[in-house]
């Protein structure tokens, strides 16, 4: 006798597989956004070394009694390094915005694993009482039927007796 809910089963299974598939793509994008972040962060902090290294060049300068044209130079270079450091830093933040984002999506992927592995297990507990249940009926059919044969044998062992 076959499961009478076996289609629905396959279907929470498929479903199941399914949300294991999206959650594993949802971890593999989480990494590569942490990663090109990590790429960012490093960017930044060398463009944040470069500009203090500048910053450190023009006190030098500045100590030394440079010409004026000299040291204008060198403010207008540092001030395009910090402009620079800004969009790296702006960068950096819209990263960690899209790795929370990576991570949010992440959980709801492991939510819906959750429910549909709690789906799953409900259906497999199902089908194993429900076969359990069939085995009971069964035997209690293969009883009554010898039950009966054993009442028809015993009526007809009964009238040729009497017969």
């Amino acid at each position: 006798m076959q499961y009478p809910l076996e289609q629905l089963l396959t279907v929470k299974k498929n479903r199941f597989e399914n949300a294991v598939k999206v959650l594993n793509e949802k971890k593999e994008i989480l990494e590569k956004e942490k990663f090109h972040l990590k790429e960012l962060e490093q960017e930044r902090d060398l463009t944040r070394r470069h500009k203090e290294d500048k910053l450190i060049q023009l006190r030098e300068e500045l100590d030394k009694a440079t010409t004026t044209q000299k040291i204008e130079q060198m403010k207008y270079y540092l001030e395009v390094v910090k402009e620079e450091l800004k969009k790296k830093q702006d960068k950096v933040d819209k990263q960690k915005e899209v790795v929370i984002e990576a991570e949010k999506q992440v959980e709801v992927a492991k939510q819906d694993l959750f429910q549909k592995q709690k789906d799953l297990e409900k259906m497999d507990y199902h089908k194993k009482e429900w076969i359990k249940e069939s085995h009971i009926e069964k035997e209690k059919k293969e009883i009554l039927e010898q039950d009966e044969m054993g009442a028809t044998s015993h009526e007809m062992k009964r009238r040729q007796r009497e017969g």
